[in-house]
């Protein structure tokens, strides 16, 4: 009889050896997989980012003709293409210079609208149309990174998943927001001429 308790309670504690194995194994994988996907996102917005860097200059090659005295709002836009391009750092920074583009851009869109022979421009409507497209790409590619960042935050964050994550030294990620400017760049553009 005391040998079969023993065997019961050996049996017992080799269970929960293996429950506990098992979660921790779970575990980890999901914080890779996390990890993993946050990743992704990342590089999903660097690659759209990427093709607006490319384009920008053709766009405002286009406006140029257009609106040779507007040269202020065209080399905003140089500049800040440069620094968005330039930027490195903490993912913050990169935001920072990246919501700086996008409000630059939305001067250049806005200057458009005072050039109607622009505003026809074939060129332009689908360089404009283009950056549209890309811009759109690039707020869904934020969106999905923060999605993936708020999951493993989470996760750090949750008992007991947050021992394994600790132990296995997984970092809590930065989530891509407007920053300092955040009021700033919530405000539409004002053009006047």
């Amino acid at each position: 009889m005391m040998t079969t308790v023993l065997l019961a309670l050996i049996g017992l504690v080799v269970l929960c050896a293996v429950i506990a194995g098992f979660y921790l194994l779970v575990t980890y994988n999901g914080f890779v997989t996390l990890r993993n996907r946050v990743k992704e996102a990342w590089s999903d917005i660097e690659v759209q980012m990427k093709r607006r860097y490319d384009l920008i200059p053709n766009l405002v090659e286009v406006v140029k003709g257009y609106a040779a005295h507007e040269k202020g709002t065209l080399e905003a836009v140089i500049q800040a293409r440069n620094m968005a391009m330039a930027s490195q750092g903490t993912k913050e920074d990169i935001a920072k210079a990246e919501n700086m583009l996008s409000g630059t851009l939305k001067s250049l869109f806005a200057l458009s609208e005072s050039y109607p022979n622009l505003k026809a421009n074939e060129n332009f409507l689908e360089l404009q149309k283009e950056l549209t497209d890309t811009e759109n790409k690039i707020q869904a590619s934020r969106r999905f990174y923060n999605t993936n960042v708020l999951a493993i935050n989470t996760k750090l964050e949750m008992f007991p998943s947050n021992i394994i994550g600790n132990m296995f030294a997984f970092k809590k990620e930065e989530f891509f927001k407007l920053g300092e400017d955040e009021q700033a760049a919530k405000q539409p553009v004002k053009v006047s001429f």
